[in-house]
């Protein structure tokens, strides 16, 4: 039975997830103290928090079981991630499930700003009738500045659109061509600060990205700016704000996050009658709580059953559909690497990878960590795995080369992986079958077809007649039955591999009988 924790309150249709499967078990224990989550962690394998825990380095050197964390949220600032890394856990979020609830949250903070709702609503309850103090802007032909243009911010977009705002959106990895479709100018940072009226946030807080709208880039903006930030505390630098907003620079701002949470009584934020501020409720829905408990529970019990890895932050992101299409092709890349790290001879020195056919348009990271795990596995065992494999490999001096192309060859799609070692080089390709099982079809210049699965006998031989019968016999005679056989030449009556799989293993004893048959060469048992 494989167990999970969950340590921060989740959403009983989230829990319902994890009952549903009979190979999990799950223990909800809330309110821990550290040191009281730091005695239990050994036990589980699934740890599920939201951001209350914090899953320090110190709690993950104690969980010597645990395999996934999944956080009920979008951010990890609470979750040491270079630590999971190193210890070959995989992290993982759920940055969909609130993406709805905080972009309505963003633009439901523009329209508050413009009109001073929250400001009015005080005024009125308290008896007063100031219709003149309360003068607001339109945002009809306005522009909007959305900084950052991934999911919350095109949605933001979107709402925008409707109210006949123009946009203009800075993201380093949104085309023209892409913003242009979707009635958008991409322009550059700074041309987006001078320009827009309105400037809301949306991008993950990075090294790169935090204090990004500061000081000077409040002076390139226009007197009257409205700046919105739902994304994450500290992308705007808050003193900087302050100061914008008392020389007259910013009209307003509306803020959901801050630097430091709670915001601090003293806040200079909290005494300016222009600052709209909320308490981190972007993604503070009925509806994003339960979106948000259901995919972390739906990614954690995935990934612990070996159904396949989203949404990880330190593990290639695959969308569900992509997931679908490349988790065969992961499994055949594991598969592979296993197979030709045990085929040759030598200390490895490089792994050349090359991917052709329809495969080459998605982004097949995953796929080369699980060459990479595949390869180090049949050495490292359960030292190495998806997340730590590629490091692995530079640590120990291995290089590795990728490349791709989107021309087919004699396959629709083909993974060919060479070995370099200090004594010879090797080449395996392979391919799925249409049923989506591995398959190896190339070896060297020999061409087969072959499940790389189980145990399995790989010989050299001479391609002479009677060698299939000999090595049934013999591996009959000693209690070891033949699942399949493959056999590759490059000439009749020339050098030819034969493989076989077979049921069970097959011994030193057995492999010496084996070598002494006629027109054999060499033998060796692969196990993948």
């Amino acid at each position: 039975m494989i167990k999970i924790l969950v340590s921060d309150a989740l959403s009983e249709e989230g829990l319902k997830v994890f009952r549903e499967s009979k190979e999990l078990e799950v223990d909800i224990k809330t309110n821990l103290t550290p040191d009281g989550l730091k005695e239990i962690i050994k036990d589980y394998e699934g740890l599920v928090v939201r951001s209350a825990t914090k899953v320090t380095k110190e709690l993950i050197l104690a969980a010597k079981k645990l395999k996934v964390i999944g956080r009920a949220g979008v951010g990890l600032d609470n979750v040491d991630l270079e630590a999971a890394t190193q210890q070959g856990i995989i992290v993982m979020n759920t940055p969909a499930g609130n993406t709805i609830s905080t972009a309505e949250h963003t633009f439901s903070m523009i329209l508050a700003l413009s009109r001073n709702i929250p400001q009015a609503n005080q005024s009125t309850k308290k008896g007063e009738w100031k219709r003149s103090k309360f003068m607001g802007v339109e945002v009809y032909g306005k522009v909007l500045g959305v900084v950052g243009f991934g999911r919350i911010g095109s949605e933001v977009a979107k709402r925008a659109l409707s109210f006949g705002m123009k946009i203009m959106a800075y993201d380093p990895f949104l085309s023209a061509e892409v913003a242009e479709s979707l009635g958008v100018e991409s322009a550059e940072l700074k041309k987006v600060l001078q320009e827009a009226n309105y400037i809301t946030v949306h991008t993950p807080l990075t090294d790169e990205t935090r204090h990004m709208i500061s000081d000077k880039e409040f002076a390139l903006m226009k007197k009257g700016v409205r700046i919105i930030n739902c994304a994450r505390g500290g992308i705007i630098d808050e003193l900087a704000l302050v100061r914008a907003i008392k020389d007259g620079k910013v009209a307003g701002a509306a803020m959901d996050v801050f630097e430091n949470e709670p915001l601090a009584a003293e806040s200079e934020l909290l005494k300016l009658d222009n600052v709209i501020i909320t308490p981190h409720l972007g993604a503070s829905t009925e509806e994003a709580q339960v979106n948000v408990a259901i995919e972390v529970a739906q990614i954690v019990r995935d990934a612990l059953l070996g159904r396949g890895i989203r949404n990880a932050a330190n593990y290639p992101c695959l969308e569900a559909e992509v997931c679908k299409i490349l988790n065969p092709y992961i499994n055949l890349g594991e598969k592979l690497g296993m197979f030709a790290a045990q085929l040759v001879e030598g200390r490895f020195q490089e792994l050349v990878i090359n991917y052709s056919g329809e495969i080459t348009k998605y982004d097949l990271s995953s796929v080369t960590m699980a060459l990479a795990k595949g390869v180090l596995a049949p050495i490292l065992k359960e030292t190495v795995n998806f997340i730590n494999a590629v490091a692995l490999l530079k640590d120990r001096g291995i290089k590795l080369r990728e490349s791709k192309s989107a021309q087919e060859g004699e396959f629709v799609n083909l993974i060919q992986l060479e070995i370099k070692t200090d004594k010879e080089a090797k080449s395996v390709c392979g391919t799925l079958s249409s049923n989506k099982q591995p398959r190896i079809v190339k070896i060297d210049d020999y061409y087969l077809e072959l499940y790389p699965v189980g145990e399995m006998v790989f010989i050299r031989n001479w391609d002479k007649p009677g060698l299939i019968g000999n090595l049934g016999s013999s591996l009959g005679s000693s209690g070891i039955n033949i699942a399949a056989m493959t056999f590759g030449r490059d000439k009749p009556g020339g050098k030819a591999i034969s493989i076989l799989n077979v049921d069970s293993q097959v011994s030193p004893q057995i492999q010496d009988k084996i070598r002494e048959l006629e027109n054999i060469l060499t033998v060796k048992v692969i196990r993948t």
